[in-house]
């Protein structure tokens, strides 16, 4: 008789909960990459805004024109400020969300160290069994002698 877990089952579905959760905190932490990627962005524009501003301020200009690239770069700032709230969010969300993972990790792995100290047992069991067998396989050959 092959080796049967009994616990398969609930092996199988913490498992898929552990596959879920690991899902959840990587979809968190492609967020915050795509936060901070975003942010970069904004810096740079941020950078290249100002440059642009620099530059026109050695020029005569409109000051409407003036106003609208200080508007434009306020704009920009307070997105960056925006999408740095956010990011902390996300690494809030990412600390729980591992915590989570942790515990899924570890009830699966419990159970897999538990299907592997049983099927050890199993084995040894299987061996004691057919040295058995095979001791009284000799005992009894050795009777007819």
């Amino acid at each position: 008789m092959a080796f049967q877990f009994p616990l398969a089952t609930v092996l199988r579905l913490r498992e898929s909960i552990e596959r879920r959760e690991e899902r959840a905190l990587k979809k968190i932490q492609m967020e915050m990459a795509g936060a901070s990627r975003q942010i970069e962005e904004l810096d740079a524009a941020i950078a290249r805004a100002q440059r642009e501003r620099d530059g026109a301020l050695r020029e005569p200009m409109p000051a409407s024109h003036l106003q609208a690239m200080l508007a434009q770069t306020a704009l920009t700032i307070e997105g960056r400020k925006t999408l740095q709230a956010t990011l902390r969010g996300l690494e809030e969300q990412r600390l729980k969300q591992l915590k989570v993972y942790q515990a899924a990790h570890r009830d699966h792995e419990m159970l897999i160290e538990m299907r592997k100290q049983q099927r050890n047992a199993y084995l040894l069991e299987q061996e004691r069994m057919e040295q058995k067998y095979l001791d009284d396989i000799f005992i009894a050959r050795r009777h007819r002698s």
